[in-house]
């Protein structure tokens, strides 16, 4: 396809009709042939596409896919993740990585329930006031489980606008590319829309070198072999296998260093994983129906 721009198209100009035709049909010409089958996206339901997306983050679709079934099992819809014990969630959420997100799931479920009457809300604002939902999450949120016209960049879709709109440039900011977004967006059907450019986008991926990497917001993930990350991940899965350990327990069973595992620990019980009485050390429970602690 032959659209490319020198200039960022940050002024209020329309796209050219043949220009935004042609670009639609390149998205919608490849979802139909090559659309991906994935279990959120034969559902409308507000609860399982929040878990996808916020599952989405920083993970590979195809750990996503095994995971969001069984986590869908354990818990179906917001009052079973509600009011679900914290170490019960940590553990079907084990394989996914940063742990955060399982608990900012759970505490978002438990605001709808107790500040939205079970229902998922549907403005791109309210959604960024909850935990673990930013810009994109929110915006994704609102186009997937209510097919509202909404703007947003995640990875592939940033791709796309990359390789078709900035063949020829570097550093290019998100700023560049969102009115280019809001200008090409299907306002009839923006949930198969941002489907369709996530599965170009996850297509290019697969070809020559990665446009993200004309981004000025590219960054490579860091190792996570002897992170801090693996020590956290570490500390929550020796802490499920044995509920109740002893400092000196858990440090010997982690084996990352006395020093750096301690602070680890100690960040962990300031974000309401752990808690830490005398010497003993065990995932912080999580509550009943009746907001009451329930015991681990």
């Amino acid at each position: 396809m032959g659209i490319q721009r020198r200039s960022p198209w940050l002024d209020t100009r329309p796209l050219p009709p043949t220009l935004l035709e042609e670009f639609r049909n390149l998205v919608y010409d490849h979802f139909r042939r090559s659309g991906r089958e994935m279990p959120w996206r034969k559902t409308n339901d507000p609860y399982r596409i929040l878990v996808s997306e916020i599952m989405l983050q920083q993970t590979q679709v195809q750990r996503v896919e095994t995971k969001y079934r069984e986590f869908i099992a354990a818990f179906p819809d917001f009052p079973s993740l509600a009011r679900a014990p914290l170490r019960k969630v940590l553990r079907v959420w084990q394989g996914m990585g940063y742990n955060r997100r399982a608990m900012a799931l759970q505490k978002i479920a438990q605001r709808v329930m107790t500040e939205y009457d079970g229902g998922l809300p549907d403005s791109v604002e309210t959604l960024r006031t909850f935990p673990g939902i930013g810009t994109a999450t929110a915006g994704a949120i609102v186009a997937f489980a209510f097919n509202k016209p909404t703007v947003f960049l995640e990875t592939n879709i940033r791709r796309v606008f990359l390789h078709i709109f900035f063949r020829d440039r570097e550093g290019v900011r998100d700023r560049e590319l969102l009115p280019l977004v809001e200008k090409t967006l299907d306002r009839e059907n923006p949930r198969q829309w941002y489907y369709g450019l996530m599965d170009y986008g996850a297509r290019l991926k697969k070809e020559a070198e990665n446009p993200n990497r004309r981004s000025a917001h590219y960054t490579r993930q860091s190792p996570f072999e002897g992170s801090d990350r693996q020590i956290r991940s570490l500390i929550l899965k020796t802490l499920l296998a044995k509920p109740r350990l002893s400092m000196s327990q858990l440090l010997q069973a982690v084996g990352k260093g006395a020093k750096r595992t301690g602070r680890i620990i100690d960040q962990l019980g300031e974000e309401g994983f752990l808690v830490r009485e005398g010497d003993l050390v065990w995932i912080s429970p999580g509550q009943d129906d009746d907001g009451h602690n329930e015991e681990v």
